[in-house]
């Protein structure tokens, strides 16, 4: 997906997850009818520095879920 700035979009950042089990949380998500955008983690991602220094070393294996009502 491509970085479309989400607090000027009204994505909610909901959490950082290991890549591998971001599909059950889309899943869910979108059965309670949000929209959901999932994101590779980058260093300038995490607000928290103690986070940021444990996912420079493993980047690739984390992603970010955000999520949105859907516009009806």
């Amino acid at each position: 997906m491509t970085d479309i700035g989400p607090e000027t979009e009204r994505w909610v950042r909901r959490f950082t997850i290991e890549a591998e089990r971001a599909d059950e949380y889309v899943e869910l998500y979108q059965s309670l009818g949000e929209e959901v955008r999932v994101e590779p983690v980058t260093p300038g991602l995490q607000s928290d520095e103690e986070c940021a220094t444990c996912l420079l070393a493993a980047c690739d294996r984390y992603v970010v879920v955000y999520t949105r009502s859907r516009e009806m």
